[in-house]
């Protein structure tokens, strides 16, 4: 895939043409003009030309090469450096990448690395609404804002399907450690969105503040924003609850079958004490014995220990111990 992916100029509300990454200090310099640079995993020798087309600060484009960033918001003059943390499922697995911007008075550049879906679609919607994309860079910035939340309810949805399998497992009657394996796993996954997530909320709530690429008709936008990410988290911190809960509950299911089976075991010892006991009994070979020379003496003890056994028998199925 190409480094650059997308180089467009903007001009009250429309798109002027695509342009080339040797041509944006020549558009930017025209009032009323942004240009929207997209970017794929681009190598130094790039970002460093994107560097000195936009004048951007040393660190956050090293910051935005290297990626493994946490999320976050930071001012570099009158530019603003946005780290998102991106995810997709991907064959079944959670996938997490990044998205950084640059955000000036004059342009936008997004960098993708990782797991991230493409940003053609957030181009057209922002070019079907001319009103708002005269407004300027800030309404770009919050449409990629907005498509990065959107992407983590399919995920979501996917992990509360998944969440309801594991219960479906942890609540059988036989213990099954793959559902609490798999129950672990789904946890610290739900734990990874959460981190992803929740630093949007603080984002959001701070780009107000920078008024001269937030303009008053952009700031709800981004309480919007902020909603969605309070719904995915609220969905998270839900499917948290929910786990520790089918854990607590399996650990107590598997404490109680525990002890029931040493109850089994204690009532089936004490029924076998008894013959035990009897026969012991007869085992030290006493000389004077009333039954010992006794014809009825020795069915008179077999008897006696089955009439015994069946009763404590009956006992402890009444108890509910066997």
């Amino acid at each position: 895939m190409a480094m650059v992916v997308n180089c467009v100029a903007y001009r009250d509300g429309a798109k002027t043409r695509d342009i080339t990454v040797e041509e944006i200090s020549d558009f930017v310099a025209q009032p009323g003009t942004f240009v929207w640079l997209g970017l794929h995993e681009p190598d130094e020798a790039l970002m460093r030309d994107v560097q000195a087309e936009f004048g951007l600060h040393d660190l956050a484009v090293e910051d935005a090469w290297r990626a493994h960033q946490r999320p976050k918001l930071e001012a570099y003059g009158d530019t603003l450096f946005v780290v998102l943390r991106t995810g997709r499922m991907e064959d079944g697995e959670l996938r997490f990448g990044e998205t950084h911007a640059f955000v000036g008075p004059q342009y936008v550049v997004t960098v993708r690395h990782g797991a991230s879906s493409t940003y053609a679609e957030v181009r057209t919607r922002c070019e079907h609404a001319p009103d708002l994309l005269a407004r300027g860079p800030g309404f770009v910035l919050y449409a990629v804002l907005d498509f990065v939340m959107d992407q983590y309810f399919p995920i979501v949805e996917d992990l509360e399907e998944e969440l309801a399998a594991i219960e479906e497992g942890v609540f059988r009657s036989r213990p099954d450690r793959e559902a609490v394996a798999n129950a672990y796993e789904l946890k610290s996954r739900l734990m990874a969105v959460r981190r992803a997530v929740l630093p949007v909320v603080q984002i959001c709530n701070d780009l107000p503040l920078y008024r001269a690429l937030i303009p008053d008709e952009i700031r709800p936008y981004f309480r919007d924003v902020s909603d969605h990410a309070h719904s995915i988290l609220d969905v998270v911190e839900s499917g948290r609850e929910m786990v520790n809960t089918a854990l607590t509950v399996n650990l107590s299911l598997i404490s109680m079958k525990h002890n029931e089976v040493m109850k089994r075991l204690a009532g089936w010892g004490a029924i076998l004490a008894i013959p035990t006991m009897i026969g012991g009994i007869y085992g030290m070979n006493f000389e004077k014995m009333p039954e010992l020379h006794w014809t009825f003496g020795y069915p008179m003890v077999l008897g006696v220990m089955a009439t015994v056994c069946l009763f404590v028998y009956r006992k402890l199925k009444r108890a509910g111990w066997l």
